[in-house]
């Protein structure tokens, strides 16, 4: 049976001419009423069906890049290599595409109707970069839309994101595991054994792996992991800096911080600061992803490097068709630990 406009409209309780409007993008219409609509444009599959699957099987010049926020450099260095990669040979129209980064704020439900507006547009290819929230549902709700890009002959990327099985995404995945465990036997090989971690958003796939190669490196050792030496927070400064002043209240004598990433390091380095300690004198500091600024820190960050432009810039090829999707579809990324200024020995 073919799903009509005015069924889609009788499912989000609006007008067929405010369903016309949302998905010609030709008239303001509330946020919260787009919202609705494009869940019932996503429940009824209507992209997909009737006259509208044969126009959904060609795609377009445009190319979706989703990230959790734009003004992080972690996020703008992927997006950026992500679109020095789009056009070229072999593209339409003289090679050119367009690139429109979809900024999520974090938020699943946004991410979501990005899917679907991109799936609307019958773009060429989509990127999703960094990590995936761990909720089952929304899970399962990102892999049908993947499912249905795909099928639709988009190309789907997930660049230092987690593999969604069952899909045809090419999957580029950052080793964060790895990364931090690495850097948690950097600091306990210099003697520490009293260290704070400042985790990620705890929904996080990001957080998730990084914390559990910390803990593994700990677990090697022999050393117990005190539940008051965690505190998770968001992957900015302020975040990195309420934390670390938790950490100081909770367990004064700590002799290391490690960071969820190199901006929640920097607000550590403050508070630390403030708190009249010396970095690495009386705490060491450490990082993750080795952003821009880390080597401008002072003292120098250490931390662990991803390869977030040539990541993205793989990313961006394969997108194109330009590369060869990886053997299974999935490549892991592998971090390399950079030992700067901010970790030392502990004192006594």
């Amino acid at each position: 049976m073919t799903v009509t406009l005015a069924d889609v409209a009788a499912r989000a309780q609006v007008s067929p001419a405010t369903v016309s409007r949302v998905l010609n993008g030709n008239y303001p219409v509330a946020a919260s009423t787009r919202e609705r609509v494009l869940k019932a444009v996503d429940e009824l599959d209507y992209v997909l069906n009737g006259p509208a699957s044969a126009l959904a099987a060609a795609t377009s010049d445009l190319v979706g890049i989703l990230v959790n926020d734009i003004a992080d450099p972690f996020f703008g260095i992927m997006a950026s290599a992500i679109q020095s990669e789009i056009g070229g040979p072999g593209g339409r129209a003289g090679g050119e595409r367009l690139a429109v980064v979809c900024n999520t704020g974090g938020s699943p439900e946004r991410e979501l109707t990005y899917l679907t507006l991109l799936q609307r547009q019958r773009a060429a290819a989509v990127v999703l970069t960094g990590g995936a929230v761990e909720d089952a549902p929304h899970a399962e709700a990102v892999a049908v839309k993947l499912r249905k890009l795909a099928d639709a002959g988009t190309r789907v990327v997930l660049c230092g994101r987690p593999q969604v099985p069952g899909t045809q995404a090419v999957t580029l995945a950052f080793d964060n595991r790895g990364g931090a465990q690495r850097l948690t036997d950097h600091l306990l090989t210099l003697g520490h054994r009293r260290l704070g971690y400042i985790a990620g958003p705890e929904e996080r796939t990001t957080t998730r792996h990084r914390l559990e190669g910390h803990r593994a490196a700990l677990a090697a050792a022999g050393v117990a992991d005190d539940p008051a030496w965690t505190v998770h927070g968001r992957y900015d400064r302020q975040s990195g800096y309420d934390a670390t002043l938790e950490l100081l209240r909770r367990d004064p004598t700590l002799t290391a911080v490690v960071a969820a990433n190199d901006s929640v390091a920097l607000g550590a380095c403050a508070a630390l600061r403030e708190s009249g300690l010396s970095i690495p004198r009386d705490v060491s500091v450490a990082g993750f992803d080795d952003l821009p600024f880390s080597v401008d820190a002072v003292p120098a960050l250490t931390t662990v490097r991803l390869p977030l432009a040539e990541a993205g810039a793989r990313a961006g090829r394969i997108a194109m068709g330009r590369e060869e999707r990886p053997p299974g579809g999935i490549a892991a990324v592998r971090g390399e630990l950079v030992v700067r200024g901010s970790t030392g020995v502990p004192k006594g």
